[in-house]
This record gives structure tokens, sequence and C-alpha cells, in this order.
């Protein structure tokens, strides 16, 4: 896979703090990615050094194709970037400022490129100020887009916005990777937003990164899926039939109920039925559960947080 993103031991220090500590990541051609991280963990340094707002300290990082350090002109002339708060004019209709910023960047023919991108996100062409916040944010995007970058940085992108609004905004960033290969960072501190929208996650605590994978994969190494099963007999002989089983990682008995901490539950449950049947083991009941993205971000930060103290 081409790289949009690739850093190696990345490093920011202010006088008396080490904020970011030798961040290794890699972003592919196409690929959303999230980065999560508590308050004062080194997102927000690590985000402004990809965008060239910030020097770092150590490390190299090549970003859309141009390196960091020796040419931030030509990173900032290939990427997108939306800051949390955005930066439009109030008093400013939709069209001149994506005209506006057309122009910037020497886009062809920025009126053309307005139009179709005020057609594009659903935006009418009025005065900013009169915007709801969902229409202010899409208005955001596509300023970040106006010149058609390979990447595009997104800082909190529905921060404050109610469900539909963060909805139209989630569908919206869907498309820049489906529809025409855009690659995104985003930021978020909303972890369903993160698992819905992104292919991979990496997860920055104490300037460093501590977990990296898709949803899924994160999720299932915290600590697998668990099946609960309610029986008819003795749990003890059920939970032995099916220590033995070698998907499964513990299994624990109360009363006539069983919960098996396993990989891949899915596929197990047959399995699982059958090792039961052959001790003579009726199931009332199956139920299989996942760990959610909060349980695998509160698990791995506050473990960090453990070994810190």
């Amino acid at each position: 896979m081409d790289h949009v993103i690739e850093a190696r031991g990345l490093a920011k220090s202010f006088p008396g703090a080490e904020a970011v500590r030798g961040v290794d990541l890699t972003v592919g051609a196409g690929e959303i990615v999230g980065f999560l991280g508590p308050n004062g963990a080194g997102k927000t340094t690590t985000l402004r050094m990809l965008t060239t707002l910030l020097r770092p300290t150590a490390g190299t990082a090549t970003v859309a194709g141009r390196d960091l350090t020796t040419d931030p002109a030509g990173v900032r002339r290939r990427i997108g970037y939306v800051a949390q708060g955005g930066s439009t004019n109030p008093a400013c209709t939709a069209a001149r400022e994506l005209v506006l910023q057309a122009r910037l960047y020497r886009v062809p023919d920025p009126r053309a490129r307005a139009h179709e991108l005020l057609e594009r996100f659903g935006l009418a062409d009025q005065e900013i100020g009169t915007l709801s916040g969902g229409q202010r944010r899409r208005l955001d995007i596509a300023l970040g887009i106006v010149h058609t970058p390979a990447l595009i940085f997104l800082d909190e992108p529905t921060t404050g916005l109610d469900p539909q609004s963060r909805g139209e905004v989630w569908r919206h960033i869907r498309d820049l990777r489906d529809e025409h290969g855009t690659a995104v960072f985003l930021t978020t501190h909303y972890l369903d937003e993160a698992d819905a929208l992104c292919d991979r996650i990496l997860i920055i605590d104490r300037g460093e990164i501590i977990g990296a994978g898709t949803p899924e994969d994160l999720k299932r190494r915290l600590s697998g899926d668990i099946v609960t099963v309610e029986i008819d007999g003795d749990a003890r002989r059920a939970r032995d039939a099916l220590a033995g089983l070698t998907a499964v990682r513990s299994v624990r008995a109360e009363e006539r109920t069983l919960r098996i901490t396993v990989e891949h539950g899915d596929r197990i449950l047959i399995e699982l039925t059958r090792a039961l049947d052959a001790q003579g083991v009726l199931p009332r009941s199956i139920r299989l559960t996942r760990p959610t993205l909060d349980d695998v971000f509160l698990a791995l930060t506050t473990r960090e947080a453990g070994r810190a103290a």
C-alpha cells in the first residue's frame, strides 16, 4: 500500500516537558485513520507537527509525498486541514469562501469548483452566519478539499453537533474515501465515531502509540469475545468440557451460568454446543457479546497510567 503519511521517531519537546516521544505511524492512500488519546496525551501536538504547524524536535516524516522538515510548503500544498473551530467568516457567503480558497490554491476554475462543492455537500449559497452547525462543518470540509488533496486532516469533525448532523458529516467523510480515494486522518473524542468510520485506529498516551489496529482487532486483542451460556445441568462438568477447546481462553462457572472468553466467538458457537451436548449438558440460552472500543481505550490508557505511577 502507498503511504500518504510515514513517520519515524517523531518527537516534540517543550521546556520542561516531552510531549511526543518517538512516534512511528503510517497512513495508507484512501484510508480513514482515527487518532485517539486522553487530554494531554500528545494527540494535538502530533497533529500539529504532521500539518507543519509545529516543527518536530526529532524524527522524520513524509506527508503527501513531501518531506515534513525540508519541504513544509510542499506538504501544505498537498494536504487539507480542517481545524476544530473552523475558520470561516460569518458575514461571507459559502460560495465566496470557496472561491477565495480555490484561488489561493490556484484551482483552474474557482467558481465552477465552488458550485460543484456546494452541490456535493448539499449547501445553499447563503451567509455563513445563517448556516446551522452541521452545515458550517460540511462547509469546513468542502474548504479543506477544494484543491483535491490526497490527504485531509480533520480535527474533532463533529464536536457539538446533534446526532442527525453527525450522521451527515460521517456520510461525507466516508464518501471522501469511497468515491474520491482521499485519505482521512481524524482526531475524535467520540469512540463510537472512530468505530463507525475508521479503517484503523491509533491510540496515543503519554506521547507514545500504545495501541494500533482495526477496531475489531483492537477489541479482540483486549480480551476476546464473551459467550454467556445458561444451562440445565452441572456447571462444573460443563466448564471442564469446554476448557480443553483451543479457542477458549477461560471459562467461569456460576451456578447454572457459564461465562466463556473465546477468540472469534461467531466461529466457535457450534463447537461449544457440541462439546456441551457430548457431556449431556443442555444449553437454555446462548448470548455473544464483544468488547467495545470504549473498553479498549480505557484498558490501554489505564494500563499506561498504572505503569507511570
